[in-house]
């Protein structure tokens, strides 16, 4: 039986979709990985019984990049930090007090005022009961719950502190970005094993 497809757009001031060889200082692709496109429709919507299998993004705000540091003060600190009172930065200082000279910062790198048009398929995944195709119920309820701006969990740009401001259909003046062509010779497609219920 066919899969079922389901849309819908999200924008905000800030978002990071890290890319993995970056290490401590991430750096954002500039449109969301297979496994952020994924959470963000499971986040709307999330059923045992149905697989979401993102298809496409479309960018439609030009790609802008800013340096961004914040500082953590939870229980994953390194223990003399937490011993301390010290929070971790995650902007990587060098260059003045015991840092090497003639370095300067390290910031992680994000985007700012995105805007994107993600498509995905609900595909069956599940038991299914012969009463009604799960895909297709899915597809019901996700549209309806996104008209209504009900979530199964709080979507996020990336990071749960990057809030979207719109989550929702496709508004009618919203237009994909002409001017941005961007060729990625690699991009992470997931961080788990298995589509559903896998482990990292």
């Amino acid at each position: 039986m066919k899969p079922y497809p389901i849309q819908l757009e999200i924008s905000g001031p800030t978002a990071i979709w890290t890319r993995p060889d970056t290490g401590s200082s991430p750096v954002s692709y500039v449109a969301p990985t297979f496994s952020a496109v994924k959470g963000i429709f499971e986040s709307v919507l999330r059923w045992k019984s149905v697989n979401v299998r993102p298809t496409r993004v479309e960018i439609c705000a030009p790609v802008q990049f800013h340096r961004y540091t914040t500082n953590y003060g939870g229980p994953l600190r390194a223990s003399d930090a937490m011993n301390k009172g010290a929070s971790y930065s995650l902007a990587r200082r060098t260059g003045e007090g015991g840092r090497r000279p003639g370095e300067g910062r390290s910031y992680t790198v994000v985007l700012v005022n995105v805007c994107y048009r993600l498509y995905a398929q609900a595909e069956f995944a599940g038991h299914h009961d012969g009463t009604t195709w799960p895909p297709h119920a899915y597809h019901d309820v996700f549209n309806r719950a996104l008209d209504r701006g009900q979530w199964f969990y709080t979507p996020c740009l990336g990071w749960k502190e990057f809030a979207p401001d719109y989550v929702g259909p496709f508004r009618p003046e919203t237009r994909v970005c002409e001017t941005e062509n961007h060729e990625l010779p690699t991009m992470l497609r997931m961080v788990f094993d298995q589509m559903l219920n896998g482990m990292n």
